[in-house]
């Protein structure tokens, strides 16, 4: 397992505890939940037993060796005739994209190897085939710079035996060149000048690696076992739920803890019901998560939070801890609901923002769906991006504790996502409308409307817990999906007609 966090001691650095709040205090919120809080935190020592040690939540999150191989596929040049044409400049592009693909890798921690020299001939090809077969990276990136070298391409795609990324700037293909190989399983076929897709497509290679390289904690029930997810390679290790609350139990209250409790109560927009106990308790939780995940060398984790406050054996449900870990890139889901976690997973490492895990309710009379529920992210435009605003509430249900009310931005586009199966995911888009108060209505804090895309009627659409994240990445999904096998289901477009039988939900 790679991401998981060494046990350390005190860090002597002679830094005051003084010091070390007056340089928190300048932290921005969602800093607390990742490394921000780091180098001043560890000035703090720990407790007798080592429980109020700090713990850097960012180390949680896997950082995997990825490897991608490149190579430019084309006709011996110089070029006469045809697409891109005599008048494209092939080395001042070729160097503009291998500029562009090097960076991108770079920035997001890939190892890119190039072929020094374009492939242009079928033995050239043939040639490099069998070093991908016998080099076995976890993708190969080819770049074409003429329309007569599709052959090339399915050879590599073909024969490779590895997921092949085609990049096919506008001039090098017709309809018909892509039609086929463009939605061939293991494949994913970028015909545009868009060089963003680019990035993309090593972050849907980067992805699957991060679930291959990640455990999933379920703390729920009174067993211990573990099993490995199919397909995506994501390892489950269940735990008994009393492990969390016997650690909560012995939680100390830490200056990281009164630190994350104050931060969090001055940059709220408004404070309804917490006192600053119910957000000390809450800090304590996010700090017991913290251990937790770190003893069972886990990545995220998904707790029985319900079962925990209706026994009453916390005083605090873990909204508030959930919130600072899906601000820091990591998973934290509600209700030890699996694939619901797998989910918040998925946004997280494929597109570098968190997921909203809710509740789907209809509005019959404006015909919109209602998402809703007491954990949400706050940044929600992407990890190191600003905030959305939120009021500090309790959790709904039992009225106790923090969780945190986040204003979805109107007008703003969204993504729905939830694995049913490790191979099947729904999948669909819509427009965030409005907030939704409560009171006036019942249900949990965060809560807003979707006007939703391509589906007649809010009733229809399928799942539950999906997750609702920032941006129509519908096209980004279906890459995905069809590069690693996956299965996507919509919600139906069309509403049964009245007085026939609704389908049932998934």
């Amino acid at each position: 397992m790679q991401g998981i966090p060494k046990p350390h001691g005190c860090a002597c650095c002679g830094m005051s505890r003084r010091c070390f709040l007056n340089g928190a205090s300048m932290l921005p919120a969602a800093a607390l939940a990742g490394t921000g809080l780091s180098s001043l935190a560890r000035a703090q020592g720990a407790d007798a037993k080592g429980l109020g040690e700090y713990i850097d939540l960012a180390s949680f999150r896997p950082k995997p060796k990825v490897r991608i191989m490149n190579v430019v596929v084309r006709q011996k040049l110089p070029y006469w005739l045809g697409w891109p044409g005599t008048s494209y400049d092939v080395a001042g592009k070729d160097k503009e994209y291998s500029g562009f693909i090097a960076k991108s890798a770079a920035r997001l921690g890939i190892g890119l190897e190039r072929e020094p020299a374009a492939l242009e001939t079928p033995e050239a090809v043939e040639s490099y085939v069998r070093k991908v077969q016998t080099e076995k990276p976890d993708a190969v990136l080819v770049q074409i710079q003429h329309m007569a070298s599709w052959k090339m391409v399915e050879k590599i795609a073909a024969d490779g035996g590895v997921p092949t990324i085609v990049f096919a700037p506008i001039g090098m293909s017709f309809t018909g060149h892509v039609l086929k190989i463009s939605r061939q399983p293991g494949v994913y076929v970028i015909s545009s000048l868009e060089t963003s897709a680019l990035e993309q497509a090593m972050r849907m290679v980067r992805a699957k690696k991060q679930f291959a390289e990640s455990r999933l904690l379920v703390v729920a029930g009174k067993e211990r076992k573990e099993e490995t997810l199919d397909l995506l390679g994501t390892k489950v290790r269940r735990i008994p739920r009393s492990s969390l609350n016997e650690l909560f139990a012995k939680m100390p209250e830490t200056d990281e803890a009164r630190e994350v409790a104050r931060k969090m109560r001055r940059q709220a927009k408004k404070i309804v019901e917490p006192s600053e106990k119910d957000t000390l308790n809450a800090a304590r939780s996010f700090m017991t998560a913290k251990r937790l995940l770190r003893e069972e060398e886990s990545n995220g984790l998904t707790t029985d939070c319900l079962g925990m406050v209706h026994t009453k054996v916390m005083p605090t449900p873990p909204c508030m801890a959930a919130t600072l870990f899906q601000d820091a890139g990591i998973t934290y889901g509600c209700e030890a609901d699996v694939f619901g976690a797998i989910s918040l997973m998925f946004t997280s490492y494929l597109f570098d923002k968190p997921g909203f895990m809710n509740d789907p309710v209809p509005e019959t009379v404006k015909n919109l769906l209602i998402t809703a529920h007491c954990v949400s992210p706050t940044l929600l435009n992407g990890f190191g991006k600003p905030a959305e605003p939120y009021i500090l509430r309790s959790h709904s249900e039992s009225n106790i504790g923090v969780s945190l009310q986040v204003l979805w931005r109107e007008g703003q586009p969204v993504t729905l996502v939830r694995f049913k199966s490790p191979t099947e995911l729904i999948l669909d888009t819509g427009k965030v409308v409005a907030n939704v108060d409560t009171p006036p209505a019942g249900g949990c804090r965060t809560n807003f409307e979707i006007a939703m895309d391509r589906v007649e009627d809010a009733r229809d659409v399928l799942g539950f817990h999906q997750v609702v994240f920032y941006g129509n990445h519908r096209r980004d999904v279906e890459a995905f999906c069809q590069m690693y096998g996956i299965k996507v289901v919509h919600s139906p477009e069309h509403a049964p007609e009245i007085g026939s039988t609704a389908p049932k939900p998934a």
